[in-house]
């Protein structure tokens, strides 16, 4: 059986502030095999990662990510909310990370934030970022807008398209490949072995979101499934090295 992937949703943001360098480098430090970013557009067109489409919950600022320029919405403190300790801490744009993680030998999943606010040509804008850092075909694009899922497929069928969904229905699998589709993230749920077996028979990667309880953890261990996106990646390594140990005993 291989072994289930697991992606550090938002970086290690159980342990500090979500989607900034110092979640990412905590992640990366624990051994994830992975990390999972939220990408959303500025009022000039840049991607930068943050998880809502505004800037209230997770900084000191106020108001819609759209209608921050790129260079404003860098002034803004996005960690003291978290910890005064990382009262440094600023947005990201997708650019920096992607400097940071080209050399680092892991996956990654790019979440496409269109579900709310449908960002102009952020498909087009993402893969372009994406193809300039050399990291396009290890990497993953999610989202629950359908659209987006379609519009990256269109403009790249080679690049993994991933629909996130917490809905069920009936044959998930192939309606998510008539959107263009070619693996599925889901709640976690909707993972049981029926849909496991419907996935496996398209060889269309399972992946389970957002998986921090033991006891979730070692369903999908043992279930097979391709991921997990955990906000704790330093005890889901552990456990799932645990798990896989005690098979070869």
């Amino acid at each position: 059986m291989a072994k289930t992937l697991i992606y550090a949703h938002r970086g290690a943001s159980r342990m500090a502030p979500e989607n900034t360098m110092a979640a990412y480098q905590l992640a990366s430090d624990a051994g994830a095999d992975g990390l999972e970013i939220d990408v959303q557009l500025t009022k000039d067109n840049i991607p930068v990662l943050i998880h809502d489409e505004t800037v209230r919950r997770t900084t000191n600022g106020t108001g819609f990510v759209q209608d921050y320029t790129g260079e404003q919405i860098k002034k803004l403190d996005a960690g003291s909310w978290f910890s005064t300790k990382y009262s440094d801490c600023s947005i990201l744009t997708l650019e920096e990370f992607l400097c940071w993680f080209k050399p680092l030998p892991m996956v990654l999943n790019v979440e496409l934030k269109t579900n709310v606010i449908e960002y102009k040509k952020i498909e087009e804008i993402v893969l372009d970022l994406l193809k300039k850092y050399d990291v396009l075909y290890r990497t993953v694009i999610s989202s629950f807008n359908l659209n987006s899922v379609t519009r990256v497929h269109e403009l790249n069928k080679k690049v993994p398209t991933a629909f996130l969904t917490s809905t069920a229905r009936r044959n998930l699998p192939n309606f998510a490949q008539e959107h263009g589709a070619s693996d599925l993230h889901v709640k976690y749920r909707l993972l049981d072995r029926k849909l496991l077996d419907q996935c496996q028979k398209e060889k269309m990667p399972l992946r389970v979101y957002t998986i921090n309880r033991y006891s979730y953890m070692a369903k999908c261990f043992r279930l097979g499934c391709d991921g997990i996106f955990t906000d704790v990646p330093h005890q889901a390594v552990a456990y799932r090295d645990k798990i896989q140990n005690s098979r070869t005993l």
